[in-house]
């Protein structure tokens, strides 16, 4: 009995962890490499002010857009995708910043992509989850 507590008491904490990061948040911190998001997935509260910190490691410019809910895209972003964009910020290569937008206010999922030429067919997405609180 003794054993099977020890064993509860080692491994909650860990559990509730890893647990947490699926969990509504406000704040947002994004790495970009050349073909990816890290993480590339976000879960936000419905109709709340995010902020999004964004480093750019790759060697082009990158731009981190949320579609609009139910958006989708052709082969590859194009002017058609544009007007489907909710949110979007571009980031310099070797650059970081920093920008807020308001999550929608009705829950869904969103994609994310990168509209650098040949990056959203390379793979370069993501998604952004939002939920009601």
């Amino acid at each position: 009995m003794k054993k099977i507590l020890l064993i509860l008491v080692i491994c909650l904490p860990l559990l509730l962890t890893a647990c947490g990061s699926s969990r509504p948040t406000t704040a947002i911190k994004v790495n970009v490499t050349d073909f990816a998001y890290n993480p590339n997935e976000f879960i936000v509260p419905a109709g709340q002010e995010i902020t999004v910190e964004i480093t750019n490691n790759g060697a082009v410019v990158h731009n981190f857009i949320i579609m609009k809910a139910g958006a989708s895209i052709g082969k590859d972003f194009d002017e058609e995708d544009a007007a489907n964009e909710y949110w979007k910020v571009e980031i310099m290569p070797g650059q970081s910043t920093t920008a807020s937008f308001t999550a929608p206010s009705a829950p869904g999922e969103h994609l994310i992509v990168c509209s650098t030429p040949g990056h959203y067919i390379a793979g370069m997405t993501g998604r952004l989850v939002v939920v009601s609180e």
